[in-house]
């Protein structure tokens, strides 16, 4: 009895209806983003919500996006990194904060801020040159960066010692809301491109977005160069 009060109670309109109703189709990709804690590919949604394809999942969400907007709703989708995420919008940002409180679990130290930017502008980058731009031990503050899984160690410098390079992760780009590194605020000015650096490999914008493997949150020591790469 439960399925027929719940499906006339949801009237969804037809695949043709206007744009601020939702069709069946439409209402379960925005169940599915709605209840996902990260961005989804549309691959995924498409698994999700049991669609043809991932095509049809990429239509979906722009019918869904124009809905949000003609009804002057609260949310938006929005590609971040290698998908999508349902989002408020940014002028809802100062009461959600007081609700959830989302300012203080983010917050960062000017110093770990600090390493972060170095990370994500000069990336791959290795500690030691993080060092030599602040000028001060950076151990600590990467280590919180790993805990809070905005930075990771992919592979080592070519350089004597082979030391760890250190990245920014996927989960850096879905909190900032960036959909890749060539949208960083500055970035044609302030970014290191990695064909500007003789010594390192070859890092492509998107290359980051990919999903991380697990890594260690320990940071190595100098001298602790046969460990295996994280």
């Amino acid at each position: 009895m439960i399925h027929p009060v719940q499906a006339e109670a949801l009237q969804f309109a037809s695949d043709h209806a206007v744009e601020t109703k939702r069709s069946l189709k439409m209402a379960k990709v925005e169940a599915v983003l709605f209840v996902a804690d990260s961005a989804l590919s549309t691959r995924k949604i498409s698994q999700l919500a049991t669609l043809a394809n991932a095509a049809e999942a990429k239509e979906l969400i722009d019918k869904l996006n124009a809905a949000f907007a003609s009804t002057n709703s609260a949310f938006h989708i929005k590609r971040v990194a290698t998908g999508y995420q349902l989002m408020t919008q940014p002028q809802y940002a100062f009461w959600l904060n007081k609700l959830h409180q989302r300012q203080a679990a983010l917050k960062l130290s000017t110093p770990a801020l600090e390493t972060l930017a170095m990370v994500v502008y000069r990336q791959p980058i290795t500690r030691a040159d993080i060092e030599s731009i602040r000028g001060v031990q950076s151990a600590e503050m990467l280590k919180q960066l790993m805990d809070r899984g905005l930075v990771r160690i992919n592979g080592k410098d070519d350089s004597l010692g082979r030391p760890y390079l250190y990245e920014s992760t996927r989960k850096f780009l879905e909190i900032f809301g960036l959909k890749n590194l060539d949208e960083l605020p500055m970035g044609e000015k302030l970014r290191v491109w990695p064909q500007q650096k003789s010594q390192q490999p070859e890092l492509s914008p998107d290359s980051i977005a990919e999903p991380e493997s697990e890594v260690s949150t320990e940071i190595p020591s100098e001298t602790d160069q046969d460990l295996p790469a994280a």
